[in-house]
């Protein structure tokens, strides 16, 4: 199937259509000051040394490929959304190279890279396992990877007021700011819950696309998850 045929990617797609020039500012409020932190915790956890070589996958507006940049590395940022990567464009202008394209079936050569990073990719694809496996081959061995992702806090209060958040919260945020965020706030609960209720196992899955020494570290009291390993276990 062509990957433009997917419902899945479609949806994404028309979901973030009309969001880069406020989806930073917009992304933080809605996490209530959190998404940043969470992007710096990962750019820690892969620690980008000065000349390597790192892919951002799903960079959207280059926030973390020039988080990444700052700290002396040489950055692709890929993404499907031009609409994002125009934004990205203006914003860090050749600081970054910036390449359309999709997390599925990556423009690059096998072991290309020196790390690689990714961020709220995952619920998008229809195939995570695939998908990681495509993210892993173009990482060269001992290579880090490292992914942001909105996590789901442990059953009791802390999910019941998680759930009030997305359910409620969002919403409202959203449609104080667009019709097309108010959108884009009924949609990440479900979404959000039902990913982690399908892949229950994200280090397993990491695990069998070849990258070891997988950690996760839950964040704001589990909405957020960072999780990094290495390609193929060899410490570089």
């Amino acid at each position: 199937m062509d990957l433009a045929d997917s419902t899945r990617k479609r949806h994404a797609l028309a979901l973030f259509r009309d969001l880069p020039w406020r989806y930073d500012r917009v992304g933080a409020l809605m996490s209530l000051g959190q998404d940043p932190r969470w992007r710096a915790a990962m750019v820690a956890a892969v620690d980008p040394r000065p000349g390597q070589r790192i892919l951002d996958v799903a960079t959207g507006t280059g926030m973390v490929a020039a988080a990444l940049a700052r700290r002396g590395a040489q950055v692709t940022g890929l993404d499907q959304s031009e609409a994002m990567l125009a934004v990205a464009r203006a914003r860090h202008g050749d600081r970054i190279t910036l390449r359309r394209g999709e997390a599925e079936r990556l423009p690059f050569g096998d072991g290309e890279f020196d790390a690689l990073t990714f961020t709220y990719l995952l619920r998008y694809v229809d195939d995570p396992a695939a998908t990681m496996r495509e993210l892993a081959r173009v990482v060269a061995p001992g290579g880090r990877i490292g992914m942001v992702e909105f996590g789901l806090p442990p059953a009791g209060p802390l999910r019941a007021g998680w759930r009030l958040h997305t359910r409620v919260g969002l919403p409202l945020i959203g449609r104080l700011v667009s019709d097309a965020w108010y959108e884009v706030g009924r949609f990440l609960g479900p979404s959000i819950e039902g990913f982690h209720e399908a892949l229950p196992d994200l280090p397993g899955l990491w695990r069998e696309a070849g990258i070891a020494c997988v950690r996760t570290r839950a964040m704001s009291f589990g909405a957020g998850l960072v999780m990094w390993g290495l390609r193929d276990g060899r410490d570089g």
